[in-house]
């Protein structure tokens, strides 16, 4: 159900000009889930943690940067997708779901989560800082 939301959501916003604050907020509110680590259950070595951001913003940033970009259309700019974004992003949501199901076997749920938040994030932050800089060239 969260992807459905996800996928409905991101229909909806690719019909609507894209605004720096549009870019900006989503990982400035994802952020405010690092408070997580407050808890001492969700605390991970920092070398997972470091790997984990890695492999979002290297690896699992990349699909969606090259499915997706933002192209002028007149005073305003929107977000141009490739047909295969959808695609990329239900392929990313079973990756993260059969990778977490493995993680589940030996770590924490708590932990798990904690690693799969740093590893969003760091998917979330490198693809809008990306479309940060191609806006900033666009306007």
């Amino acid at each position: 159900m969260g992807l459905a939301a996800v996928i409905m959501w991101r229909v909806r916003e690719g019909r609507t000009a894209v605004s720096v604050n549009k870019i900006v907020m989503p990982p400035l509110g994802m952020a405010t889930g690092f408070s997580m680590f407050v808890v001492p259950a969700f605390r991970i070595p920092w070398t997972w943690a470091g790997t984990a951001f890695l492999v979002g913003t290297l690896g699992l940033a990349y699909p969606l940067l090259k499915t997706s970009r933002l192209v002028r259309q007149g005073d305003v700019v929107m977000m141009q997708r490739s047909s295969a974004f959808f695609a990329v992003i239900l392929v990313l949501a079973a990756v993260r779901i059969l990778a977490r199901a493995y993680f589940d076997t030996f770590l924490s749920v708590q932990q798990t989560a904690a690693l799969f938040f740093v590893l969003a994030f760091g998917m979330i932050l490198r693809w809008r800082a990306q479309m940060y800089l191609e806006y900033r060239n666009l306007m």
